[in-house]
């Protein structure tokens, strides 16, 4: 998973031609050392039809706030530049890919 950085989300996530999961995570936080490899997983199971980066919340501070991020982990899902889904904790692959679906549906 690619990590993107405050200077970089523009291009990488707002200006991405594909939707993109964006995975707002820390180091520290125990959930999200349990929603990482599930998101590995998906980004090869959409590979070429979705992109999966992650943002780490402490070292970008911009961002996290421009999103209003305050619990981690939290994943926004991004078409067209636009936010068109929000998950806030860890959550079951299933229940991911469900709103990974459903993004797609709406592109």
């Amino acid at each position: 998973m690619q990590e993107v950085v405050d200077a970089t989300f523009g291009t990488e996530v707002l200006q991405a031609e594909l939707p993109v999961v964006v995975y707002f995570w820390a180091p520290w936080c125990g959930p999200c050392r349990m929603v990482g490899p599930v998101l590995d997983e998906l980004a090869q199971q959409y590979d070429g039809r979705v992109r999966f980066v992650k943002v780490n919340a402490d070292e970008n501070p911009g961002i996290t706030a421009d999103y209003g991020v305050v619990s981690i982990p939290t994943l926004n899902v991004h078409a067209g530049g636009e936010l068109v889904r929000s998950l806030i904790g860890a959550r079951p692959k299933s229940m991911i890919a469900e709103q990974i679906e459903g993004a797609l549906a709406e592109v």
